[in-house]
């Protein structure tokens, strides 16, 4: 049995990338795009996507079922780790202070970094309590919608 790896990978990543969308965040897949993103006032959610187990065991759900709360960011965005190289690397830019990560979540408020979820502490939690510390960093930074 021969599986064509490229395939296989263009699939996850393409299921991948659909998935984020279809919970309402938009893809940044270069750097003037994260600029642009990053400029406009507000709260800002970025999810940081991969193809590990954990980005689709944990963190895109919790992306798509955090949001649904009283309070959440003015606006939704998602770079792709792995993928779109240069639109992740300009993202981190704006995360001083904390290493690269994915997946993982960042929440800016006016461009700033506020706060960060980062791998270790999605890879192996159980998605209830990712949530629950998403959505804590909502009630502390966003307004209520």
């Amino acid at each position: 049995m021969n599986i064509d790896f490229n395939l296989f990978m263009n699939d996850h990543v393409r299921q991948a990338r659909q998935e984020i969308a279809a919970a309402g965040y938009t893809e940044l897949k270069t750097p003037e795009a994260v600029e642009e993103a990053f400029a406009k006032k507000g709260t800002t959610l970025v999810m940081i996507n991969s193809v590990c187990g954990c980005a689709g065991g944990i963190a895109r759900p919790v992306a798509s079922h955090a949001i649904h709360y009283d309070k959440r960011p003015d606006q939704l965005v998602t770079v792709f780790a792995g993928q779109d190289k240069e639109a992740t690397e300009k993202a981190r830019s704006y995360f001083t202070g904390f290493p690269p990560s994915s997946p993982s979540f960042a929440l800016l408020k006016d461009g700033k970094i506020q706060t960060m979820i980062e791998r270790h502490e999605i890879e192996g939690h159980e998605p209830a309590a990712v949530m629950q510390k998403l959505q804590e960093a909502f009630d502390k930074y966003c307004e209520e919608m």
